[in-house]
């Protein structure tokens, strides 16, 4: 910026700095040199001080040796509002003195981006707040470290007081994987993918009313029993909270252990294969009307057509409810994931390493020969036809098959969200022992999900769910930038763009 010679002012002795500026001459059609008093010279430093008048802007363009930083805040502006209005900020403040605010922000990282911890440290040198000398790669694996059992029991009971419920719906996880071999809390069995490498479980639960996480326990092995489950929550159960609702992965279906959840009157939602007869026979009476308007539905974005009906299950008898849903939309998708079951069946067959859960699988759908494995193309066109986009819920305790839907996706939305868990700095598996970070880990990650569900159901409650995930409304308020230009007290921040301006009046946030 080009300025005209100081102007000494002789009775106060103070030299001013004026600024030549292009105003137009209405009445002569031409523009016009006038000058502006844009600030004053410092008579000791040599420095330029800008006119109070001028706002921080503008004087920063007026002062080419002024040096600014920058900050990214949209991202944490947003979560931090949200951590504060659950509670979540005090809680941690309470249970984790020190580091909480570390903490924290690993949780927003998480949140807003995820991937690896070796990029938080990167991340946190460009956003709000600043605290990149702590958040070092050596300093984050020494953070997680320091996570205590303790720690965590008292997060959990104050956690867990913050946000009384009187049911919890109770989501069995199996989908956190490591390559660590020397720790007792992982075994060896198969993931989503079919994939043997050592299997981290967890028993997860939300609140009913909430939908936020309220606690978890990580499983050593896989839970496939009734009586595993049950002594699994037991150290919930001592913090004398309310009933539980057990929300489990397909492979946890069987007959006996639905006799069992039945026996001891607990509830419970299930998905239920479509191989089983009793499904297929209930599929075959209201294929023909589910889609008509009187099953039509819609969950979220997602367009369903449903159908409910009461079942005795047991000797007991006790009610449960079969929940029917038809998406034609998943039809082409589900004939695919079948063919490619199919696929894998045989060369389960073919391999000698047959899988005893896939037994009537093939025996209905393949051909097996002394010397080869075929298709048997009538029952697999038969199935196709028949079931393809179906879908089967059997719950005991949700009578609304929205509701029931709804629960079991939240529970598809943790596991995605503790899927494949990246270690602190540079491994592509979790490990969870006494000598690594890993615990650590895990419970961040049980914060970032809180965060997740927290936004999510405020997104819910207004058009946003209807735009963005979680991640891409974080990913929208990324260009807002707050710049701090140096001896100054007051910042600026950038221009709002119109989506900006929508998500903050939506979730009704106020900027600093």
């Amino acid at each position: 910026m080009a300025y005209r010679e100081h102007q000494l002012n002789k009775k106060t002795g103070v030299a001013y700095v004026k600024e030549a500026v292009s105003v137009w001459n209405k009445e002569l059609r031409q523009s016009r040199n006038k000058q502006v008093c844009v600030g004053k010279i410092d008579p000791v430093t040599g420095e330029f001080i800008p006119s109070k008048r001028l706002d921080p802007a503008q004087a920063a363009l007026r002062d080419p040796a002024m040096k600014a930083t920058a900050e990214v805040i949209g991202p944490t502006c947003v979560l931090d509002t949200i951590a504060r209005r659950i509670g979540l900020s005090a809680v941690m403040e309470s249970a984790f003195p020190d580091t909480h605010q570390d903490l924290l922000t690993i949780a927003f990282f998480l949140t807003s981006q995820g991937g690896p911890l070796r990029q938080c440290s990167s991340w946190a040198k460009s956003h709000a707040p600043h605290l990149s000398p702590s958040l070092s790669n050596q300093c984050i694996r020494a953070l997680l470290s320091s996570i205590r059992t303790d720690n965590i029991k008292t997060f959990f009971a104050r956690w867990v007081k913050q946000h009384p419920e009187n049911n919890y719906f109770c989501h069995e996880l199996s989908s956190a994987l490591s390559y660590q071999k020397l720790n007792d809390y992982f075994r060896f069995g198969s993931s989503h993918d079919g994939e043997k490498t050592p299997q981290l479980n967890l028993i997860i639960l939300f609140g009913q009313n909430s939908d936020l996480p309220v606690w978890y326990h990580q499983a050593p092995g896989k839970c496939d029993t009734v009586s595993s489950l049950h002594k699994l929550v037991q150290p919930f159960r001592a913090l004398e909270s309310g009933k539980l609702h057990y929300v489990l992965n397909p492979g946890f279906f069987s007959n006996s252990n639905i006799d069992d959840l039945v026996s001891h009157r607990d509830h419970f939602t299930i998905p239920v294969s479509l191989s089983n007869t009793w499904v297929q026979q209930a599929i075959d009476e209201v294929k023909q009307r589910i889609q008509g308007p009187e099953g039509y539905r819609k969950l979220n974005d997602d367009f369903l057509y449903v159908h409910s009906r009461t079942c005795s299950w047991g000797a007991s008898k006790r009610r449960c409810t079969l929940h029917l849903y038809y998406n034609a939309n998943n039809q082409a998708s589900a004939v695919d994931a079948f063919n490619e079951s199919l696929d894998q069946y045989r060369q389960e067959i073919e391999s000698g390493n047959p899988v005893a859960e896939h037994q009537k699988a093939y025996e209905e759908f393949l051909i097996v020969k002394t010397t080869s494995v075929s298709f048997n193309t009538e029952a697999i066109n038969h199935h196709s036809i028949r079931y393809a986009g179906f879908q089967a819920l059997l719950s005991c305790g949700i009578n609304d098959p929205v509701e029931a839907m709804r629960i079991y996706r939240d529970k598809e939305t943790a596991e995605t969200c503790f899927d494949d868990l990246n270690n602190s700095l540079d491994e592509t598996r979790l490990e969870i022992n006494t000598a690594s970070p890993g615990a650590g880990r895990l419970f961040v990650q049980f914060i970032a999900q809180i965060l997740i569900s927290a936004l999510r159901r405020q997104m819910h409650n207004t058009s946003l769910i209807a735009q963005y995930s979680v991640q891409e409304l974080l990913m929208e308020m990324e260009t807002l930038t707050k710049v701090h230009y140096a001896g100054k007290d007051d910042h600026i921040l950038t221009e709002l763009t119109e989506p900006q301006q929508a998500v903050l009046k939506a979730l009704d946030i106020q900027l600093p």
